[in-house]
């Protein structure tokens, strides 16, 4: 079935397929943006989110997503840094911090695995009267 939308950037109707809600026509831009904001970054690595926007006319909150789904990764001495989702620490990319990611691995790995309880069975030999199989 399709899955006719409107594009969160200009409003035009567009075939949803998956992914942002954006048509691919400011598809296209965005990613012409990122390239630039990319190259950017490259050939100023002391710059910070609000001079990387003025720059090169990208919202703050588009670079921020960029940085979340780690499509741009900086320098360990670069100033760009976002809070982790979880728990607030300042980190370079991603959405959580290595801890909160070590954290959720263990929450889902507890989840996931059965708890495996002992069966008490008797031994054969110890079998009661009552178990035993009767005859007519």
């Amino acid at each position: 079935m399709n899955d006719i939308r409107n594009c969160r950037i200009c409003g035009k109707i567009f075939n949803y397929v998956m992914g942002p809600v954006v048509c691919p026509r400011c598809k296209e831009k965005l990613e012409e943006k990122f390239q630039e904001v990319k190259k950017y970054i490259q050939d100023n690595h002391g710059a910070d989110i609000p001079e990387v926007s003025e720059a090169c006319d990208v919202d703050p909150a588009q670079i921020r997503q960029w940085i979340r789904e780690d499509r741009l990764q900086f320098a360990d001495d670069s100033p760009i840094m976002i809070p982790c989702e979880k728990c607030g620490k300042m980190i370079r990319s991603g959405r959580f911090c290595e801890q909160c990611k070590a954290e959720m691995t263990n929450t889902f790995r507890n989840a996931f695995t059965p708890d495996v309880k002992p069966v008490n069975q008797k031994p054969e030999g110890l079998r009661s009267e009552r178990d035993r199989m009767r005859y007519l």
